[in-house]
């Protein structure tokens, strides 16, 4: 399988439009539009039912001790874990690319809904996607102007203080069924692990992402 974006490159910068914040003189960081970037793929193998997209940062600080605070700093070597952006589940084989834009414009305090996500593909049929809760539900859960569960994607968002790029994983799988064996809300990990032993083909691009202003002016489109 073949994963592309026309939004940024393989190993690019993820543009600003495309993450929950951007990089702020006044303030450090201030949120952004939040868009989903566009992706397309192809030479999906014969048998397959459905398929799944993930979006996970692969450099989130494990200790938010330092997180965003002045004069502090996260830093490099700390050790990281992943954090969920998005999980995009039930894709019909008919459906080939996602514009962007699509299933995220701005920021949404309190989160999107979910999990259902209806969509009608190029030829007119109707389908019921799901999406999961990404991390931000975790994240913002004592804050009571942004707490909520936080359906489908919401964008990059690396503290401002950190000393490491971040690495954001996009990828999607081909499966041999046509509906993912999860019911009501769930989680990126909860749907990587029902998807072990039906995967076909796999396909995978990054980008990265700071808002830290002496990194990110060293990060190419």
């Amino acid at each position: 399988m073949r994963l592309w974006s026309d939004s940024f490159t393989d190993g690019g910068l993820i543009p600003a439009e495309c993450a929950f914040a951007m990089i702020d003189p006044d303030q450090h960081a201030r949120l952004s539009s939040n868009r989903n970037p566009h992706f397309a793929w192809d030479d999906v193998p014969s048998g397959t039912q459905s398929l799944i997209l993930f979006c996970y940062d692969i450099d989130a600080p494990t200790v938010a001790t330092n997180v965003n605070k002045e004069g502090l700093f996260v830093p490099e070597e700390l050790p990281r874990a992943d954090f969920y952006h998005w999980t995009l589940v039930d894709i019909p084989v008919a459906m080939r690319s996602i514009a962007e834009g699509k299933f995220s414009e701005l920021v949404t305090p309190h989160g999107k809904p979910g999990p259902l996500l209806p969509f009608t593909i190029k030829n007119g049929t109707e389908h019921q996607l799901r999406q999961g809760v990404n991390d931000y539900t975790n994240w913002f859960a004592s804050d009571p102007d942004m707490a909520g569960e936080y359906y489908g994607y919401d964008g990059p968002c690396p503290p401002w203080n950190d000393l490491r790029v971040h690495t954001y994983l996009f990828c999607v799988y081909a499966l041999d069924v046509p509906r993912l064996a999860l019911e009501g809300r769930f989680t990126g990990p909860e749907a990587r692990l029902a998807i072990r032993g039906h995967i076909l083909d796999e396909a995978q691009m990054y980008g990265v992402y700071s808002l830290n202003p002496d990194l990110a002016a060293t990060l190419v489109p």
